[in-house]
């Protein structure tokens, strides 16, 4: 019997769980404890039971393949193989998968998935765009082999027949979620005016692609309106909630897609109708008011009523001739009495009566002897014209 060191002795206790086959394929039921989601993207818990627990480790390379985000308290199915954390000396089990306890993996993985993306806002009415009310072009992203493209056709020739462009898809399979992806992605490049997207009905498990997040993240940033037409009508995805309409079938699709041509055959005749019965009562009436005016105003009343309106407007242009010309009449007589007035102090009627006006050679006007010196040049402006002088002497008031 030898002596370990403690890092021997972990190590032999190792390889004797490691050897053990029954303890490498090992599934353990539990709940979910003391849940640490490292930054590396590694997992370590514990799992537990009325009594016990048990440590685990779920590296990254496990948790990428995992469809749901396991919780605290989470009843689960854990399956991994038994080995020891030599460093602490502690057994555990490493995780390679987990699964709901109770509930389907997938469709835990399903409703984490759907309250993450209502959450972040994907599935909120403001974001619905409304469908073309006349398509001329349809883009289908399905398989062009399965029944839900006969459908669709089928629909569409019966209702209103429309170009249909086919994008080929793989529905159902490990590679489907990327083709559904690819497929929006060049229908988007076309000039459909929207987009038809999904599959016939199948289990869980078939409808699974239309579950990914990557899927619905595409149908939410379609730059063309989509409508989900996915399995039955008991059958729902993420996608439906993210595009835009949901349809419960595809053959639902296409009817939600296109107006019924019948209905609206039906509908432009009414509307026929309708402009035929206005378009015939306004003819009625407006023959009925001019029957009415006609029997208001004959010709010989109306040759009447010109008549009087031509001698109205004789009578008001003899008027206005005779107002106008007493009104100048008028301003000529106040006209000639102002001028008279201003005639009877103008200088030039004193000219006339024998007097002159003397002014200085500057120009200004001489008023008074007191004015005037002694050898100053004069110029007197008489009636006729004007003279001019020089100042010899003052003589007396009296002169």
């Amino acid at each position: 019997m030898g002596i370990y060191t403690v890092t021997g002795l972990n190590n032999y206790i190792k390889n004797v769980l490691t050897s053990e086959k029954a303890l490498q394929q090992i599934w353990v039921e539990g709940e979910i404890s003391n849940l640490t989601k490292h930054r590396s993207g590694h997992y370590y818990f514990s799992i537990k039971d009325e009594s016990s627990q048990v440590s685990c480790v779920s590296f990254r390379s496990t948790n990428r393949k995992l469809k749901f985000e396991p919780e605290k308290d989470m009843k689960v199915l854990v399956f991994g193989s038994v080995n020891v954390y030599t460093v602490r000396g502690q057994y555990q089990l490493q995780v390679r998968d987990i699964r709901p306890d109770g509930v389907g993996e997938l469709y835990k993985a399903f409703e984490q998935l759907k309250k993450r993306l209502e959450e972040e806002g994907l599935f909120a009415p403001e974001h619905k765009r409304l469908l073309p009310r006349y398509p001329r072009k349809i883009g289908v992203a399905t398989s062009a082999t399965g029944a839900a493209i006969h459908d669709i056709l089928h629909v569409l020739q019966r209702r209103y027949p429309v170009d249909i462009l086919l994008c080929p898809t793989t529905v159902q399979g490990e590679a489907s979620a990327d083709s559904i992806i690819r497929s929006l992605e060049l229908l988007n490049r076309t000039d459909a005016d929207l987009i038809i997207a999904g599959r016939g009905g199948g289990s869980l498990e078939d409808l699974w692609p239309f579950n990914e997040e990557k899927v619905a993240r595409a149908i939410y940033n379609s730059r063309l309106p989509v409508i989900a037409a996915i399995g039955h009508e008991t059958d729902f995805t993420i996608s439906d909630f993210a595009a835009d309409v949901r349809a419960p079938t595809p053959s639902a699709a296409a009817e939600i897609a296109v107006p019924d041509r019948t209905e609206m055959v039906r509908h432009i005749d009414a509307l026929r109708q309708r402009m035929e019965s206005a378009l015939k009562n306004r003819i009625l009436n407006q023959k009925k008011h001019l029957e009415y005016l006609s029997g208001r105003i004959s010709p010989d009343r109306y040759r009447e009523l010109l008549n009087q309106r031509t001698q109205h407007l004789d009578e008001v242009t003899y008027r206005l001739t005779s107002r106008t010309e007493y009104i100048m009449q008028t301003k000529v007589a106040e006209l000639g009495a102002l001028a008279g007035r201003l005639n009877a102090v103008s200088p030039l009627n004193t000219l006339d009566r024998g007097y002159c006006v003397a002014q200085s050679d500057e120009g200004g006007t001489i008023t008074g002897v007191i004015d005037i010196e002694k050898g100053q040049s004069l110029q007197l402006k008489f009636r006729d014209g004007c003279c001019r002088v020089e100042h010899k002497e003052n003589l007396d008031e009296g002169c």
